[in-house]
């Protein structure tokens, strides 16, 4: 039991550091998070040349899909210890994930436009009143949803295909403009209380990634589930491990390779068909790699980034914004013509502060400051009041 639980602070861990790898490009972007809207997604899947092309594919989706496939084994997990305990079931836990759609939503406002809290929140809602069901019930239900999901990415793709045409079309016509176009100033010049009351007035455009969220998470936390049952952190999972690292890297990677080189119009095939093939390969590949090797200090600081997750997710996102935007020192601008070589050089460095900083802590307190208030406010309904 000790092993599964450290690979899996360690994995999660991973797929937080690698989401920063995502959310680096959009900080680092001058424009910030509005790069992606105004170029139809090539914020998230490349515009750059080549080189950065490959250095965005190296995390973009992958470690988001990770993610969400550990966030469905942790709910089994729960599930079983609400079952030991004799507790009903989805009961208590509809309260935490309320917790999380708060916490999320705090996260939107204040701090990142393309937060995964509340997607993750209204998704365990859901997947809730599934978990405990026969197998057969959960695959039932994983094709419905990855069916819907296929259809919102297919839709959304030939969508952006015809945009990229008629673009083509009118930019081949029509009269080329002089000059290089400006960059918005809201994340290069505005400050921090202007970003938020952007963020308040465009909630339901930066929250549109929800609706491929939200069927993806479904399919994705069922399927953790499934594994876990299927004994993928045990012995018995060797050859299970074998043939998923074998599809998901050996197929998913060329596969990955491909759609980010595509283009922009390709992102969402990008980032929420091919990547999350690809975390699952990394999800057996890493699971082999952990159960069997003994842990280093690399890896003990990167299993405690894991057991804070909550709290490293959201510092990573502050740091990020405190570096780049004009509100911070402003790095997104003055360091433009340095791109892409800065931008790795930026995550590692935020990388590195948040083990540092989640090891100092974890040495004082058992859980991050983050999980510490939110488990506090989970126990508070069934607190019983002390008299004097």
């Amino acid at each position: 039991m000790g092993k599964r639980i450290d690979a899996l602070d360690t994995l999660r861990g991973i797929a937080i550091m690698g989401t920063l790898g995502t959310n680096i490009w959009i900080f680092t972007d001058p424009a910030g998070p509005l790069g992606v809207l105004t170029s139809g997604g090539a914020g998230l899947a490349g515009a750059g040349g080549a080189a950065e092309t490959f250095l965005r594919f190296l995390s973009n989706g992958k470690f988001l899909g990770l993610l969400t496939l550990l966030f469905g084994i942790g709910m089994e997990l729960q599930y079983r210890g609400a079952v030991r305990r004799g507790l009903r079931w989805p009961g208590r836990y509809l309260w935490r994930a309320a917790l999380l759609l708060v916490e999320g939503t705090l996260h939107f406002v204040l701090i990142f436009e393309f937060d995964v809290l509340m997607g993750y929140a209204i998704t365990s809602m859901l997947v809730a009143y599934l978990i405990g069901r026969s197998d057969r019930t959960i695959r039932t239900w994983m094709i419905a949803a990855g069916a819907l999901h296929a259809a919102l990415v297919a839709l959304l793709t030939l969508a952006l295909l015809s945009t990229a045409t008629a673009t083509a079309t009118a930019t081949a016509t029509a009269e080329q403009p002089t000059g290089t176009g400006t960059i918005p100033p809201l994340y290069t010049e505005g400050s921090w209380p202007d970003q938020v009351l952007f963020r308040l007035g465009h909630a339901l455009l930066f929250r549109l990634e929800l609706v491929l969220i939200i069927p993806m998470g479904v399919v994705l936390f069922l399927l953790g589930t499934l594994l876990l049952r299927a004994g993928l952190f045990e012995d018995r999972g060797a050859v299970l491990r074998r043939r998923l690292s074998t599809m998901g890297l050996g197929i998913g990677i060329p596969l990955n390779l491909l759609t980010s080189y595509a283009g922009p119009s390709w992102f969402a095939v990008d980032r929420y068909l091919a990547a999350p093939l690809v975390a699952l390969g990394l999800l057996a590949f890493l699971t082999t790699l952990l159960l069997y090797r003994p842990p280093g200090p690399l890896l003990k600081g990167i299993t405690n980034v894991g057991r804070t997750a909550l709290s490293c997710y959201v510092f990573q996102n502050l740091a990020a914004a405190a570096l780049c935007y004009g509100w911070g020192l402003g790095l997104a601008t003055r360091l433009d013509l340095a791109r892409p070589w800065w931008i790795p050089l930026a995550w590692a460095t935020i990388c590195l502060l948040f083990t540092t900083l989640s090891t100092a802590w974890l040495r004082r307190f058992p859980r991050g400051p983050l999980e510490l208030a939110w488990q506090w406010a989970y126990q508070a309904p069934w607190r019983t009041p002390t008299h004097h």
